[in-house]
This record gives C-alpha cells, sequence and structure tokens, in this order.
C-alpha cells in the first residue's frame, strides 16, 4: 500500500484518503471483482485512477458522458497521467494520440462511452491492448430498473468475460433491487468484494416546496444567493431558455444548457461553469452528471424531479468541496400528472410501469414527509439515520392531523368500485356527485356515495397524493390509472393502524388558474395509453403520429371510451380504412383486453347503418338453423350473405331468394323471420 500512498500525494496531492477509500483502492488493486457504492462527491473516481497506476497494464474506464470524460482526461494530463479517451468529440489529433499510447503501451488508463462496445472490434483492440482492469462508473446505468438506464451497459459483463480481467464498479445511486442487478449484469451474478459506505451528504441543506408561482421561487432563491454557482434544473427545454434570461435581467450570470444545442454551444457552457464564479446554469438534466465543479452552493428544480435516484444525483452537484450547500425542490400536481404519463406512455412492460410509479410515489412521500427528510431519502436506500437538522423540515416541523379516517374512506370507495377508477371519479363519489359516470355505474348506492363532504375536491386531491406518497395506493398501468391498493394499506383498512397527514397540504386555499389539460385528470392516463399505442404504429411506418390518428381523436376516444368497432367508428377522424387498419389494436387499449374476433364481413359495417341490422340478422338465423321446431337439418347463412342482406336490404321473399347464398331452401327457412328484422330496422 505504500505505493499507493506515495502515489496518492505525488501524483494526486492529497495526504490521506478520504473516509472509505483506502480500502476500496486495496481491493482494486488486489484485482478482486469490486462493487463501491459511495456518496456523490466521495471520491470515487481516485478509487479506480489511482489502482490503474499501480497495476501493470492499461485500465479501460466505461464512463456515460462526453463531458464527464474530458474533464477527468485533461486533470488526470495535468497531474503527468498517461490518460486518454475514445469519444465522437475527439478532435485527430486526440485520437491519433490514443492509438500511438495504446500501440505503445504508454496508456495508463482509457475512457470510453458504453456506446462504442457495440463495435465487434472494440474488444480486440482491447485485448491487444493489454487491458488488466475494467472500470465502470455511474455503473446503476445498467439496471434496466432505474432512472438512467442505457443499453450499452449490458455490453460490459460479456466485455469482462472476453478480457478475462477483474472490475471495478462504481455508483452513488443504487437502492437495494438496482444492486441486485448491478451484480448480475456486470458480475454474472458472483457477488463481488461489495463497499457501502452511505448516502449521507450532511453539509447539504434539503428543502421542497409546492409551486405557488414557481418562476418567483426560484428568482428569490437565487436572489438570496447572488453571486454563488448554482444549477437550475427545468422539465423542458424552452424553461430553461426562458429562466435563464429572466435571471440575467434580474442581474445575475446565467446561460441555458439543454439537449437540442448545438455541441459546440454545450462545450462553451460547461467550459464557462468550469471557470467562471458564480454563474448559474439553466438546465435539464442532460447537464451535470459529469460535472467535477467541487464549489457548486446550491442546486434548485424548478420541476419535480423523475425518481429519488434522480434527485439524490442532482442535488448531488452541489457542495462537492465538503462545504454547505443549499436545495430547494418545487413540486405541483402538474409535475405529477406528466411524470405519470411519462411513465403510462413509456414502452415497458406493466410490470416496470407498476415499478414506475411506485419510485414516483417514494419521490412524492419524501416532498410529503412529516418528519426529517434525511432520514426519509436514507431510508430509501436502506440507511438509518437520526433527525438531521439540516433541512426545512427540521428547521420548521410542519403542523400534521388524524388523518385515519379520511384515508379510510379513500380506500373504501377504491376497493367498492373494483380498483377500477381513478382520482376524478373517487372523488366524485366521496362528495356525493351525481355524474353521468357515477350513475351509469350505480356508484350512487354505494355506502361511500358523499361520505367526504368535510372536504373539497383539492382537499381530496391532496389526501390522495399523501397516500401515493405513503405508498397506499399506485395507479394500475393495465387499468389505465385505476388507483390499487397495496399491501401497506390493509392494516389501516382493517383498524390495526392509524396515519398522520400534513395539514399545510390539506388546508383549504384560494383557487389558482392551472394549466389548461387536453383530458380530465380521469382520462389522462387512457390518452397517454392510446399515444404509447399510437407512437408504436407511427415509428413502425415511419409516419408522423398524427398521420396514425390526430390528438384531437384520441382525446374523443379517451373521453368517450367506445367498447365496439362501431362505436370506434363514430369517432371523428377514424374513417373506414383506418378502422381497419388500426381500430382493433386501440380497443384493445381502451378495453383492457383484446376485443371480440368479428367476422371480416361484419367489420366493414363497423360504424354503418347496416351493423346492427347484421347482428339482428345473426341472431334470428341462430334460433332458427334447425327450425322452429328445433328438430330439422341444419341449416345456415354465411357471414357475407348476411352482409349482403343487411346492406341490400330486400323487400320480399322473391328479393331475398336471389341474394348471392340464399336460394329457395333458406329463404324459405330464413325468410319471414330476416324481413322482420328489415321491417323494424
Amino acid at each position: 500500500m505504500s505505493s499507493a500512498q506515495s502515489l496518492l500525494s505525488s501524483v494526486f496531492g492529497f495526504d490521506r484518503f478520504r473516509p472509505g477509500q483506502a480500502e476500496i483502492v486495496d481491493a482494486v488493486i488486489a484485482g478482486q471483482n469490486t462493487l463501491a457504492i459511495m456518496p456523490t462527491g466521495g471520491g470515487k473516481s481516485l478509487c479506480y485512477q489511482l489502482p490503474a497506476l499501480c497495476r501493470s497494464g492499461l485500465t479501460v474506464v466505461i464512463s456515460p458522458l462526453i463531458a464527464l470524460m474530458r474533464d477527468q482526461v485533461r486533470a488526470l494530463q495535468e497531474a503527468g497521467v498517461a490518460a486518454g479517451a475514445l469519444t465522437s468529440g475527439n478532435t485527430e489529433a486526440e485520437t491519433d494520440a490514443v492509438f500511438a499510447g495504446l500501440e505503445d503501451g504508454s496508456l495508463k488508463l482509457l475512457y470510453m462511452a458504453p456506446e462504442r462496445l457495440a463495435s465487434s472490434g472494440t474488444a480486440r483492440m482491447l485485448h491487444r491492448a493489454g487491458v488488466s482492469l475494467i472500470a465502470v462508473d455511474e455503473a446503476h446505468c445498467v439496471s434496466q430498473w432505474g432512472h438512467d438506464f442505457r443499453p450499452d451497459y449490458l455490453r460490459i459483463g460479456a466485455l469482462r468475460q472476453a478480457l478475462d480481467v477483474p472490475l471495478a464498479a462504481f455508483t452513488a445511486t443504487a437502492d437495494a433491487e438496482t444492486r441486485v442487478e448491478i451484480v448480475n449484469r456486470l458480475f454474472d451474478g458472483a457477488e463481488p468484494q461489495t463497499f457501502l459506505h452511505g448516502f449521507d451528504r450532511p453539509n447539504i441543506h434539503l428543502a421542497f416546496a409546492a409551486k405557488d408561482t414557481p418562476r418567483r421561487q426560484i428568482m428569490n432563491f437565487a436572489a438570496a444567493r447572488k453571486g454563488q454557482s448554482g444549477i437550475v434544473y427545468c422539465g423542458s427545454r424552452n424553461k430553461t431558455e426562458s429562466l435563464s434570461a429572466a435571471l440575467n435581467e434580474a442581474g445575475h450570470s446565467a446561460c441555458f444548457y439543454h439537449g437540442g444545442m448545438e455541441a459546440p454551444d454545450r462545450r462553451t457552457v460547461e467550459a464557462r461553469f468550469q471557470s467562471e464564479d458564480g454563474l448559474i446554469v439553466v438546465a435539464t438534466v442532460a447537464f451535470g452528471m459529469g460535472v467535477d465543479k467541487p464549489d457548486i452552493r446550491w442546486v434548485a428544480h424548478a420541476d419535480l424531479p423523475k425518481s429519488i435516484e434522480a434527485y439524490y444525483q442532482e442535488i448531488g452537484r452541489a457542495g462537492r468541496d465538503g462545504a454547505s450547500a443549499e436545495t430547494l425542490t418545487l413540486y405541483g400536481p402538474d409535475d405529477i400528472r406528466q411524470k405519470r404519463a411519462q411513465i403510462d406512455e413509456s414502452p415497458a412492460p406493466p410490470e416496470r410501469r407498476m415499478a414506475d410509479h411506485g419510485r414516483l410515489n417514494a419521490l412524492l412521500g419524501l416532498a410529503e414527509s412529516l418528519g426529517c427528510r434525511r432520514q426519509a431519502l436514507l431510508t430509501y436506500f436502506g440507511e438509518a439515520s437520526k433527525p438531521c437538522g439540516n433541512c426545512d423540515l427540521c428547521d420548521t416541523p410542519p403542523e400534521t392531523f388524524d388523518g385515519t379516517e379520511a384515508v379510510r374512506k379513500a380506500l373504501s370507495a377504491i376497493l367498492r368500485t373494483g380498483e377500477y377508477f381513478g382520482t376524478g371519479h373517487l372523488i366524485d363519489i366521496l362528495l356525493g356527485k351525481e355524474t353521468d359516470k357515477v350513475r351509469d355505474r350505480g356508484h350512487d348506492a354505494l355506502p361511500t356515495f358523499g361520505v367526504g363532504r368535510e372536504f373539497d375536491r383539492r382537499q381530496w386531491q391532496a389526501i390522495i397524493r399523501q397516500m401515493m406518497g405513503r405508498d397506499l395506493v399506485r395507479p394500475d398501468p393495465d387499468r389505465h390509472g385505476a388507483l390499487r391498493m397495496t399491501e401497506n394499506a390493509r392494516p389501516l383498512l382493517r383498524g390495526e393502524d392509524t396515519i398522520e397527514l400534513r395539514k399545510d397540504s390539506v388546508a383549504k386555499a384560494p383557487s389558482r388558474p392551472s394549466v389548461k389539460m387536453l383530458v380530465s385528470d380521469e382520462d389522462a392516463p387512457l390518452l397517454s395509453a392510446l399515444k404509447a399505442k399510437r407512437k408504436v404504429f407511427a415509428e413502425a411506418a415511419k409516419l408522423p403520429a398524427y398521420m396514425i390518428f390526430n390528438d384531437r381523436t384520441l382525446i374523443e376516444m379517451a373521453e368517450t371510451r367506445p367498447d365496439t368497432l362501431d362505436a370506434m367508428a363514430r369517432i371523428s377522424g377514424v374513417g373506414a380504412k383506418k378502422l381497419e387498419r388500426y381500430g382493433a389494436d386501440f380497443l384493445e387499449v381502451i378495453r383492457g383486453a383484446p376485443a371480440p374476433e368479428a367476422h371480416p364481413a361484419r367489420r366493414k359495417l363497423a360504424g354503418r347503418e347496416a351493423g346492427p341490422i347484421f347482428d339482428q340478422l345473426q341472431a334470428a338465423q341462430m334460433e332458427l338453423t334447425r327450425g322452429e321446431c328445433g328438430t330439422l337439418k341444419f341449416l345456415s347463412c354465411n357471414p357475407s350473405t348476411l352482409r349482403h342482406i343487411a346492406e341490400r336490404r330486400p323487400a320480399n321473399l322473391s328479393d331475398l331468394e336471389r341474394l348471392p347464398g340464399m336460394g329457395p331452401q333458406k329463404a324459405e327457412r330464413f325468410g319471414p323471420a330476416f324481413l322482420r328484422v328489415l321491417e323494424e330496422a
């Protein structure tokens, strides 16, 4: 270890290791397969860079972002280490230098993106270069259940086997489920030497706030920290640009960053952020994973992140120097609705989408927490802690009330309606609103109808949101957002447990204009599912989505929920060709199950007057297949014949007999009944 200790000082300029680093460095130098979970800013990169210098041969580092690789290579080269990267951002001279270093054996660390592993020549090149260690940064990207899944990370395990070398994996954001998947994907299920050094960043102050004129909230937060470097994360590209302009107008030095910018413009922002003091970057989550700036003093989220893992990683950009740093995360109903829609529109299988709804519930639980936020955050990652004294809820604990009775009423409404309905309909039942939907389903006769009038609609939304935050209920992807009760709720329903809710979330407040929604909360999950199905067809046909069905058509489907092809044909924008091509598939999305198979002859009549006539003719025929007495020889008409009858409507037996597929025998058996159907029609 003396070699490592001397290199730590001579190359990296540190007198001692940070807590936990030395034992990880030891394991990696010894060639053990290693998994290290360390907090952001805990010095992960040193744990593979230092062993690379102590071991013979080349260490290849798989890293997810070009900016991260370039920063680390530049820092290593400044320290006199032979390091290089193969990225799409390289100049020709940089690439030539890397290959020269591989050829003469002088290169010690080679960084590359996981996408390069898709090339069949990469493994051969690395084998020739004498790779002796693979290091994987941001190893949680291998998890298909995680928040930053990168498909090419799945190739790393095969690379380890092909090169037959040890692998060291590092991440700051891995819950127990993700850790299991890392072991299975990267280490082929063989348990590596694992180091779990905690997730706590005690120097970071945690705070959440409900949205209330969010731009003003962000501007006030930035104004109180003027001159300090900060990041504002936004949910859209447009918002990064408009908020950046507002900050500049207010006298801050600010710029925006998002994935739609040209690469040179993004690099300019990255370079400015590294070198300028007091710069604020307003960005989408495309920015920051590779930022190695130690003195970021604050991070604000103008919109809710997508999971606790994403939240933890994004706030982890702040205070990497160990000095105090602050965070603020804004959230509101529109955020939650948007995140739910993104999950529902995902092509992932239902069990994955259900798990993603659970992850979003966990984030809501953190936002609506009753006690110390750090305790709630660390509990999510399986780590126990005492109240931290460094979060907004430790500063000012929220008022609470006994919400047991309200929660039981909501759970009862969910169960009595078969767990088939979303928040909007359930609240109508609790408030005793006699909507068409409530009456049509007989829900105005339920014992829970009208039992929740002590709260208004907005308050019930807040109660159900807190129920989601405690993971008592989750939206069911198979039922288009219908709330399904979890096992956590059963003790409450049985009277074995009680629950406290936050009073501030449920307190009455003046209503404010909300974002105009395309459809009601109740129909939004179905609209998301219909859009996801449309996207599949559009991508397969290489057409714009609106050419399959436009939004207006999908909105009408979501609101009217046609359950037959006839009803589907009456939707505006669903012509005969589109009904034939897409009708059954979209009907299956609406019904949640395949629609009954219809004969092609019947499908051609969908939405036309002749359709119901066909059905009545078919029913009349079924009763007469063996005659009125039930003892005659079996006789029937094929569907094409019934279609001709429904379309042409013969006026008498003679006309009926002349239609294709009829004849005297069938006209005699079925004629009078068929003519009665036509006359009634």
